[in-house]
């Protein structure tokens, strides 16, 4: 194997293994897309309560969102650093 196969195959495995690390990002899509069901449910059955029910369900999706972050985060490292 020559130096420039292996280059264009380091740089292959580079790619691959930053799209496995985003792979965190369609749980945290997923995640978020149940939370805010669940949110919209509930303040339907119970209006009064909307506030608080919108409150937690806006903190739920800020620590949701933070995993798809982190994965990102560990996608760019994957990528520029190694």
């Amino acid at each position: 194997m020559d130096e420039l196969s292996a280059a264009a195959l380091a740089e292959g495995l580079k790619a691959i293994g930053a799209g496995l690390a985003m792979l965190g990002a369609i749980g945290a899509g997923a995640g978020i897309g149940i939370l805010v069901g669940g949110a919209v449910q509930g303040i339907a059955r119970n209006p009064d309560a909307s506030g608080n029910i919108q409150t937690n369900m806006i903190l739920g999706i800020a620590f949701t969102e933070a995993v798809a972050i982190y994965a990102l985060v560990v996608a760019l490292i994957i990528l520029f650093v190694f």
